[in-house]
């Protein structure tokens, strides 16, 4: 994980969700100086003559969306725009990795049973692909700052998450809340509690508070602490343990993300190789 924010990817694919995600990556972009990169994928099944239509079709409208933001953006970053041939995932991962990208900023469409599931699969295998994090966001997400940013600990130290509180904190002079389940909270794991506590503090000032809550699903819990304090941002890691419970959630791949209003960046566990 960076000391800063660089580039920030935000796929683009001209459906009303988009327009949330170049609005929260703008608000980075001014916040620290960033570029965006807005990147269309268009598939390659098609004749190579029906292809090269396609790709400057699109090349055309991400040009008239650069248009419609560029007025926006008020620093020093620049609005890139790409348009990739091929599987989505694939080309995505290759440009992540060929142009450094620092974040992935993605809209969340609204309720649809099988673009929830598409969704949610994409967002967690690009952030484990890339080792990059995922910010998910709806058109209720769109708050102004990030003031509040919840991070839930369990089982290892979250040293990307708390990385990444600490670079956002600083810049929006942000409040971090660890939490963790009142059930798990042996002496492994308030030891674990206190020793993120103690990371936090020795790389950044901001404050931060830690909770033990009720319940038995992490995800469920945080959800609804995050809804009670008014956060702003939830982090999580790994994503295997944001799910929430109960059968049809399980079956629709429900994340985290997909329940919450409040926007949820997915971060790759410490076992994967920091950028």
């Amino acid at each position: 994980m960076s000391n800063r924010l660089y580039n920030i990817l935000v796929p683009v694919d001209f459906t009303m969700k988009n327009r949330w995600a170049i609005a929260k990556a703008i608000e980075l972009s001014n916040s620290f100086n960033c570029n965006i990169h807005l990147v269309h994928v268009t598939g390659k099944r098609s004749s190579i003559f029906n292809r090269s239509k396609q790709v400057e079709i699109s090349l055309e409208k991400l040009v008239q969306v650069k248009d419609s933001y560029r007025q926006q953006l008020c620093g020093e970053g620049t609005l890139e725009i790409n348009v990739l041939t091929g599987n989505r995932q694939e080309q995505l991962a290759r440009y992540i990795q060929q142009y450094e990208m620092d974040l992935v900023v993605t809209g969340l469409p609204k309720f649809n049973l099988i673009h929830r599931i598409a969704s949610s699969i994409s967002i967690s295998r690009l952030a484990k692909k890339t080792n990059v994090p995922v910010l998910a966001v709806r058109a209720s997400g769109l708050v102004c700052h990030f003031k509040k940013i919840v991070l839930p600990v369990a089982g290892e130290i979250p040293m990307r998450q708390i990385r990444l509180a600490a670079l956002l904190g600083r810049a929006f002079k942000s409040t971090v809340y660890f939490v963790s389940l009142r059930t798990h909270a042996d002496d492994k794991n308030v030891n674990i509690v206190d020793k993120a506590l103690e990371v936090v503090q020795s790389i950044s000032t901001i404050p931060v508070q830690c909770f033990l809550l009720e319940g038995q699903n992490l995800a469920k819990s945080t959800l609804e602490f995050s809804k009670k304090i008014n956060a702003d941002l939830i982090m999580v890691n790994p994503v295997k343990d944001f799910r929430l419970p109960g059968l049809w959630n399980r079956i629709t791949n429900k994340l985290l993300s997909y329940a919450s209003k409040i926007p949820v960046v997915t971060v790759v566990s410490n076992n994967n190789n920091s950028k």
